[in-house]
C-alpha cells in the first residue's frame, strides 16, 4: 500500500464529503496551541490505541508542521492496512493560512 499527497483544498473536501479521519502528529504543545478543527493528536504513546479503534476503511489524512514528517507517517499507516491514506501537503501551516476559520485553540 502507498499513501497519496493531498492539497489543503482537496483535504477539506475529503473531510466534508467522505467522513475522513484527520490526525495531527505534531508535538503536544503545538497541537494545544492550535490545530485543525476535529483533528486528533497522535503520538508514539497513542498510536496503538488509535489503530485499534480506527475505521481503516475511512480515508485517513496525516498532518504535521509543513507536510514532510507526515509522508513517512502516512506510509506507516498505509502499511497497517488503512485503505486510503493521505499526507497533507504543506501541513498545518498551509491549512492555517488557507482556512484559519477551521483551526481551534
Amino acid at each position: 500500500m502507498k499513501y497519496q499527497r493531498v492539497s489543503v483544498n482537496d483535504a477539506k473536501q475529503l473531510l466534508e464529503e467522505k467522513s475522513a479521519t484527520l490526525i495531527d502528529i505534531r508535538d503536544e504543545q503545538s497541537f494545544q496551541a492550535s490545530h485543525i478543527t476535529d483533528s486528533q493528536h497522535i503520538d508514539n504513546h497513542s498510536v496503538a490505541d488509535f489503530m485499534e479503534a480506527a475505521d481503516k476503511n475511512l480515508p485517513l489524512i496525516v498532518c504535521c508542521y509543513h507536510g514532510n514528517s507526515s509522508q513517512s507517517a502516512a506510509q506507516f499507516f498505509a502499511e497497517q492496512s488503512f485503505v486510503e491514506v493521505y499526507s497533507l501537503d504543506g501541513g498545518f501551516e498551509a491549512w492555517q493560512s488557507t482556512f484559519p476559520e477551521h483551526c481551534s485553540r
